[in-house]
């Protein structure tokens, strides 16, 4: 019988090998595309965060002291008196004002750092946070109904001059309540709602004070002294200064010596500015496998900016214009001293993020940062070539 046609043994192994070999060549490939495709997903994701981050966070930066008097606001202190400050634990402002910024180096939490899944997290460093304050700019004042709304366009109270109608508010000695009227500001016209814990600043030629929002009943505000909803502790108006009893005219005392005198419970011609206080910080309690970068208002919830933010620090370039020559002190973590807020001229900002997932056979995690400097353009302007 003739041989039937077929392969031999050692030609089926040698197929099978070459076969093997192919097959593993294209499994390889396949395997790194699919882990080259998660490195740019997880980057861009990444990437996203950051860019994210820096933009909302340059933003409040820019808008730093707008509307803010000069030299930052007064708040109540001495003997006993603690004026809280919005963070990820418990903090109080350390000077009598309130400045357009206020530095945070090394009061957020110290953030572990997660090499690769199944590792615990260990080491890191305290990061840092920043507060901010400026005017609010939501407020509708809109010329053509021919009616002034927005909170500052006219004092509380005023006389009619002319075509300028009188505005017939009121402020009670103590400051707990004030009245506006609606002819002048118009608390309905408030895009964002007043609502308690806002923050109002008062000024008049005796200076400025800052009070928080404990209810409202139409053009009535009121600022009770009621640590259940005045959280920073602004309306302590007990305080021996930084109140807005300060802001009253004063009654001198007859045959005092030294001169002595009362507040006499009259306000000189004063306005009110709502503000916003916008706190940044790291949050690592809510979820310890996905820290995130939080945005605060005031004392209100937190909002996430983003995801797997592990480095958040400052520094500020200060310059001292006492000169000349002017004196530059650049990437300070601290006020140099005979400095102020006010002395900032731009700030350094650094962020650290790291990836969604774990990636390749280690199961490493990838890391990317991104660095900007930042001008402050409401503060105090110095030109440095005049």
């Amino acid at each position: 019988m003739k041989k039937q046609a077929g392969f031999t043994m050692i030609e089926f192994m040698i197929a099978m090998g070459v076969t093997l070999v192919v097959m593993a060549a294209a499994v390889g490939a396949i395997m790194s595309t699919m882990r080259s495709n998660q490195n740019v997903a997880l980057t861009a994701d990444l990437n996203d965060n950051l860019r994210a981050s820096l933009n909302l966070v340059r933003q409040d930066i820019v808008l730093a002291g707008e509307g803010i008097p000069a030299g930052g606001i007064t708040i109540p202190s001495g003997a006993g008196i603690t004026i809280k400050r919005p963070g990820p634990v418990a903090l109080k402002f350390q000077q009598p004002f309130l400045p357009a910024i206020s530095l945070g180096t090394a009061l957020g939490p110290t953030v572990p750092i997660l090499v690769r899944a199944g590792v615990p997290p260990g080491g890191g460093a305290p990061s840092d946070m920043i507060t901010l304050i400026y005017q609010d700019n939501t407020w509708d004042n809109n010329p053509a109904d021919n009616k002034p709304t927005a909170l500052d366009s006219a004092p509380i109270t005023r006389v009619a001059v002319g075509a300028t109608p009188a505005c017939n508010g009121n402020i009670t000695a103590l400051g707990d309540q004030v009245t506006f009227d609606a002819t002048c500001v118009d608390m309905s016209k408030a895009r964002v709602p007043v609502q308690p814990g806002d923050l109002f600043v008062f000024s008049n030629i005796n200076g400025s004070a800052l009070q928080t929002v404990t209810s409202i009943n139409g053009q009535v505000v009121n600022f009770a002294n009621n640590p259940g909803v005045d959280k920073f502790g602004l309306n302590q108006t007990g305080a021996s200064q930084g109140t807005i009893k300060q802001l009253q005219d004063k009654t001198p005392v007859a045959g005092s010596n030294p001169p002595a005198f009362t507040y006499s419970g009259n306000y000189p011609p004063m306005t009110a500015t709502r503000i916003w206080m916008i706190s940044y910080y790291l949050d690592i309690a809510t979820d310890p496998q996905h820290y995130r970068l939080v945005r605060q208002i005031n004392f209100n919830p937190t909002q996430p900016v983003a995801e797997i933010i592990e480095g958040l620090q400052f520094t500020y370039n200060f310059v001292d214009a006492s000169g000349p020559p002017p004196q530059i002190y650049a990437n300070s973590t601290t006020i140099p001293a005979g400095l102020t807020e006010g002395n900032i001229r731009s700030v350094n900002l650094f962020l650290g993020a790291r990836a969604n997932a774990p990636s390749g056979s280690n199961s490493a995690y990838i890391r990317d940062n991104m660095k900007t400097q930042i001008s402050v353009r409401s503060l105090s302007y110095f030109n440095r070539y005049n």
